[in-house]
């Protein structure tokens, strides 16, 4: 039994924050945000809408698009470092909204690799034969997250939400191949929210200071995730017996347009075969693979039949790359 996407889709908020609306903001330009990252603009989700509601329109899309009937799914996966609430899981909120009644689910957190991590989980469920119908989304309200006063991370990341539905099928040659995942957690101090959880619960102290809001050694990310992303990805490309030719599309995590040219070319790739997006998004987390991966196959970029590549990088720290041939036409 093989798992097949069968359905993508993806949803961003209407309202755009550009690089001059930053300007007003912070100590920081155009020149030096698109110098340094390529981005241009970013979405925000407004204030009384949680992760939950971008999720919901993502998978919509799909259900709709696709003509399923929600309680048809099995089960719901969100990849979100920015869930509802601590408990219950934003899946959950996500089942009641779809009224898929069939679904059981839960959240994953593993950061900007959220979405890889959860695609190769659902996958494995699928191929055991138990799962026929898997959403899985990657979601995240990042300007729930962000202190406007840090330039250095409130300038890169934005709002959106991605999914596939996972199906099972009989293809010998469709679906899921293969994937490489990796963990290290010594990086968790590069990259990471401080406060909120059990470590530092929410406090008065904790608030000011900002714990709540992201926080991030820029420079040693950004040097970890260029290595992490090419090495894993050359590593999936070698066992799997192919070279940079062979792959139609590299869909990579939309965290930086250096990073994404750098692991580009160190994997052999020309520009063509590089879904680059983050020029509109910004870094949405666990949402930059499944939208990119909604927008290329709206744009017509693949085919039934060729070889897709997705790599991430992120908090933990947390990276991998996953091998797919796509089904759809």
């Amino acid at each position: 039994m093989r798992a097949i996407i069968t359905g993508v889709g993806h949803f961003v908020p209407d309202q755009k924050m550009t690089n001059e609306d930053l300007e007003r903001m912070v100590d920081t330009n155009d020149e030096w945000i698109t110098s340094r990252t390529g981005i241009k603009e970013r979405r925000v989700l407004e204030k009384d809408k949680p992760t939950s509601y971008m999720a919901v329109q993502a998978a919509k899309t799909i259900l709709d698009r696709n003509n399923v009937p929600a309680d048809e799914l099995d089960m719901i996966i969100v990849a979100t470092s920015t869930p509802d609430m601590m408990m219950p899981s934003t899946a959950a909120v996500v089942q009641n909204e779809l009224n898929a009644s069939g679904a059981w689910g839960f959240d994953l957190s593993g950061g900007c690799s959220g979405f890889l991590f959860a695609l190769a989980t659902a996958s494995q469920f699928i191929e055991t034969g138990r799962h026929q119908k898997v959403m899985v989304i990657g979601a995240d309200k990042m300007s729930a997250v962000l202190n406007y006063k840090d330039r250095d991370t409130c300038v890169i990341f934005g709002d959106g939400a991605g999914a596939v539905l996972l199906e099972s099928s009989d293809a010998k040659d469709a679906g899921i191949e293969d994937f490489i995942l990796h963990l290290d957690g010594s990086g968790a101090k590069y990259l990471n929210i401080p406060g909120g959880g059990s470590s530092q619960p929410a406090s008065y102290e904790t608030i000011d200071k900002k714990l709540h809001c992201i926080c991030q050694d820029g420079k040693t990310v950004f040097r970890h995730a260029i290595t992490g992303m090419a090495d894993v990805s050359s590593e999936i490309m070698k066992k799997n017996n192919l070279v940079g030719k062979d792959i139609r599309l590299f869909i990579p995590h939309q965290a930086n347009s250096r990073i994404i040219d750098a692991v580009g070319k160190k994997l052999g790739m020309n520009p063509d075969q590089v879904v680059i997006n983050i020029q509109n998004y910004g870094n949405t987390t666990a949402g930059t693979v499944p939208i990119a991966m909604s927008e290329a196959y709206q744009e017509k970029m693949m085919k039934q039949g060729d070889w897709i590549l997705l790599s991430a990088y992120g908090a933990g720290f947390a990276w991998g790359s996953l091998l797919l041939k796509w089904a759809m036409d």
